[in-house]
């Protein structure tokens, strides 16, 4: 019996070792693109200045609400299923990218239609296209899928960190030579190539090979089937994240885009840590529940101290210092963005919460009910919008997104039944409650 204990609870140490493992390499890699890219998205919004950094930031606001159709909701399927089943991997990957691929030209066809329809002016229509372009090769991300389902993602970090090198070199080259706006939306095209490229690099060096992957028309419907409520959510966040800033350069014109950008590029690049942390610990919650359902909740509600808990350091941090970082990094020009920088990061701790919740909704199959959640707070940020902005102008955009972001991660809980009890777990975890 002792020497069964001791077994156990070296398997359940390499198991932990390894999922930290896997943590630290994400960790790791997105530090240092939040890092890089907060050091060159200051740079290249101070040399474009409020009217030309908003008006790229509202052509990439633009492109995210129709990128988001070309994932069609796969990531998590497909993951989930690599986990189920991985003798399934070479149809599994090679149908999520036929489908993803198809979904990226039909988003480019749509956003051509939109051009021509004279919705958005010629210039900020030719860098949306440029934008949007990218999804072609953000198709090769199914290779990540596999990396997470195996709990390998060191190899996703290494392309990653590969494509922000060549990125960042570029730029800082763009800078240096005082290139045009144009320029500066090319390379988010490039990046995505690049990023392409690591992963087929990694991919073929794990000794797989992508010319076996292959296509199953009766897997495409069964993914999709699964996948089209997370296709909508998706499109819903895009929505209620991105809104703000095309209804700001609508209302108010881009500079104030431009002002209100430049504070949420300061807020949301935090996003990540949730989003790794919940990512690497998916098929350990997973595996959880096969075992003990009371283990299992137990572990969410660590998660949601532990987001919790890191989202607070970051908000109160921030708010205090808000004007000092503003005008150390952007400057004068962009002084209206300390105010919205203030209110906007306390967003981030719901954010933080919806985003580690959100793997219990696919966990437990309920994705409808995720899409409708998220559909609640898009409707309460667009509202809040309409009402706050020509009010308060990009402050009161921020205080629209902060209650979005209560409404969808937090208040949807106590409304409907059976979440109800995540609901109580998130007010534990809001009050620093320790407890399972």
């Amino acid at each position: 019996m002792i020497l069964l204990a001791k077994l156990k609870r070296l398997k359940q140490n390499k198991g932990f070792m390894k999922y930290f493992k896997n943590t630290s390499w994400l960790f790791a890699e997105k530090i240092l693109r939040v890092f890089v890219g907060i050091f060159i998205g200051i740079w290249i919004a101070r040399y474009l200045g409020p009217e030309q950094f908003g008006l790229l930031s509202y052509a990439q606001s633009f492109a995210a609400l129709f990128t988001v159709f070309a994932t069609l909701g796969l990531d998590q399927i497909v993951i989930r299923e690599l986990i189920k089943d991985e003798s399934a991997r070479d149809k599994l990957l090679g149908t999520a990218f036929i489908l993803k691929l198809f979904g990226a030209f039909a988003v480019l066809i749509a956003i051509a239609c939109t051009a021509l329809s004279g919705v958005n002016t010629s210039a900020a229509s030719f860098l949306i296209l440029i934008i949007a372009s990218s999804t072609v090769f953000q198709s090769f991300n199914v290779v990540d899928f596999y990396f997470q389902s195996k709990v390998m993602s060191k190899f996703v970090a290494f392309a990653n960190v590969i494509s922000l090198a060549v990125s960042s070199l570029i730029k800082v080259t763009l800078l240096l030579n005082e290139s045009s706006l144009i320029t500066f939306a090319l390379v988010s095209l490039f990046d995505a190539f690049i990023l392409a490229g690591g992963y087929i690099y990694f991919y073929l060096q794990n000794n797989l090979k992508i010319i076996k992957w292959s296509f199953d028309g009766v897997l495409a419907k069964a993914l999709l089937k699964d996948s089209w409520p997370l296709i909508l959510t998706g499109v819903v966040i895009s929505v209620y994240m991105k809104i703000d800033q095309i209804m700001i350069g609508d209302m108010l014109g881009n500079k104030a885009v431009g002002e209100y950008a430049a504070a949420v590029k300061l807020s949301e690049p935090w996003y990540f840590i949730p989003t790794i942390i919940a990512s690497s610990v998916f098929p350990s919650i997973i595996n959880t529940k096969k075992n003990s359902e009371k283990a299992y909740y137990e572990r969410l509600q660590k998660l949601y101290n532990l987001v919790v808990k890191i989202a607070l350091v970051i908000a109160i941090t921030i708010t205090f210092l808000s004007d000092w970082i503003i005008n150390l990094l952007y400057g004068s020009e962009f002084s209206q963005a300390s105010s919205v920088l203030s209110i906007h990061i306390w967003a981030g701790v719901f954010a933080f919460l919806g985003i580690a919740s959100r793997k219990w909704f696919i966990a437990e199959n309920l994705s409808m009910l995720s899409f409708w959640r998220t559909f609640f707070g898009m409707v309460i940020n667009i509202v809040m919008n309409i009402l706050l902005i020509p009010c308060y102008g990009i402050q009161g955009a921020a205080v629209a997104i902060l209650l979005s972001q209560i409404s969808v991660a937090y208040i949807f809980d106590f409304l409907c039944h059976q979440t109800r009890a995540k609901f109580f777990m998130k007010t534990k975890a809001l009050l620093l409650i320790s407890g399972k």
